[in-house]
């Protein structure tokens, strides 16, 4: 038995590997509170585990479940070394330990850790079979989002909530800072335009945790049919939207640090285009570039990288772009870096591919760049909607 707790102990070690940070801005920080203070609801296991005890637990998680007071222990090993009946993980896109590439499949095998079976919630099979939950009395939702829409751990919790809706199944979230949850901006997601990178209508930066934003789909009733999942959301202790959070973790293969992660709102707009932001370097969302020297005068060139990216745009070919990594954190959204690769490009409606609009979540974005619209312009068309959706968000904010 003392083995087997050593094993838990020391299984996620090697995978939870130190955040490259940048220094925190303490002007932006509740006075008297520090990074250290912040305490995500996965540390404060006094609220959860005496609603765990005598149930099978299933679990939403991957690499950034830990608790970050403990060591960044992984959430499973916690929970079975507290003898909690843990039966089996789900795991969203880039799998449970986080190194599958974007858009990889991933598959549902046993965890060589744990011995837990691992059903992947990516590819064909988003939304947790009625098959998968029938030795589960309570679900468990824990993974690290960073508040934009075409995040797509979000869009998982969605499917999470739907079958927990449908199959009677308690669903606990344990809420974590959102990183870029200061401000709200970007168009508001279409009727029509719905996608696994956009689920709900929502701006491309929602300002939302997790928690909040299920919050606001069960009270809003975007589950198919408008029903209600039941939901329990153990909230955030020490931080509120107007603070910055250091992920402790990378929540993902091509987000490696904070500026990436300020960034990413702002420069996924390239995955809609053949601009390389990045990835097959260990720069991704920090850089900008095409093999065209009128870009810039920084250059990189995309390779394969396992474990980050297999197949980037762009590979093997010498880019020229800007290197944004000395960006300030204080960073907001602007389309200021896509408008100047258009306009450089040359290309006109050939710039886009067709997964742009679904980013975008309107194809007004792309009509109002392709007839020469500036920022100012194109930002005045989204703030009707930006107005609407704040008031309704108000209504679901716990911090």
């Amino acid at each position: 038995m003392k083995s087997l707790k050593l094993i838990i102990l020391f299984s996620f070690l090697m995978t939870s590997l130190a955040f490259c940070k940048n220094p925190t801005k303490n002007g932006d920080e509740k006075k008297g509170e520090t990074q250290t203070d912040i305490l995500p609801a996965a540390d404060q296991p006094e609220n959860y585990l005496p609603l765990l005890e005598g149930k099978r637990v299933g679990l939403v998680v991957n690499q950034t479940s830990i608790l970050t007071q403990s060591n960044n222990m992984h959430l499973v090993d916690f929970l079975m070394m507290e003898g909690i009946d843990v039966k089996k993980v789900f795991v969203p896109e880039h799998g449970f330990r986080g190194d599958a590439d974007a858009g990889e499949a991933i598959k549902s095998e046993v965890d060589q850790a744990t011995g837990l079976p691992i059903v992947s919630l990516y590819g064909d099979n988003k939304k947790p079979a009625k098959e998968s939950l029938k030795d589960i009395d309570i679900l468990i939702y824990d993974l690290q989002d960073v508040g934009v829409r075409f995040y797509t751990y979000i869009s998982t919790m969605h499917y999470v909530m739907e079958s927990c809706a449908e199959n009677n199944m308690p669903l606990l979230i344990l809420d974590r800072p959102n990183p870029n949850g200061n401000y709200v901006d970007g168009p508001v997601l279409k009727k029509g335009l719905e996608s696994f990178v956009g689920m709900h209508p929502i701006p491309v930066v929602h300002g939302l945790t997790v928690g909040e934003l299920a919050r606001m789909i069960n009270g809003e009733g975007w589950l198919k049919g408008g029903v209600q999942a039941p939901i329990q959301v153990i909230a955030v202790k020490n931080w509120d939207h107007s603070m910055h959070y250091s992920l402790p973790v990378k929540p993902s293969p091509n987000l490696p640090n904070d500026v990436s992660i300020r960034l990413y709102p702002t420069l996924c707009y390239f995955e809609g285009t053949d601009v390389s932001l990045g990835r097959g370097t260990y720069f991704p969302f920090q850089v900008y570039g095409y093999p065209d020297s009128k870009f810039g005068d920084f250059t990189f060139t995309p390779v394969s990288i396992v474990g980050m990216s297999k197949n980037p745009p762009q590979q093997d070919k010498l880019c020229y772009g800007e290197d944004l990594r000395n960006t300030d954190l204080d960073h907001q959204f602007t389309l200021k870096y896509l408008l100047r690769a258009y306009s450089l490009s040359g290309k006109k409606e050939k710039f886009f591919n067709n997964f742009f609009d679904k980013l975008a979540g309107t194809d007004q974005l792309r009509k109002d760049i392709l007839s020469g619209k500036s920022e100012q312009e194109i930002r005045a068309s989204w703030q009707q909607d930006l107005a609407a959706y704040k008031t309704m968000r108000d209504k679901y904010r716990m911090y």
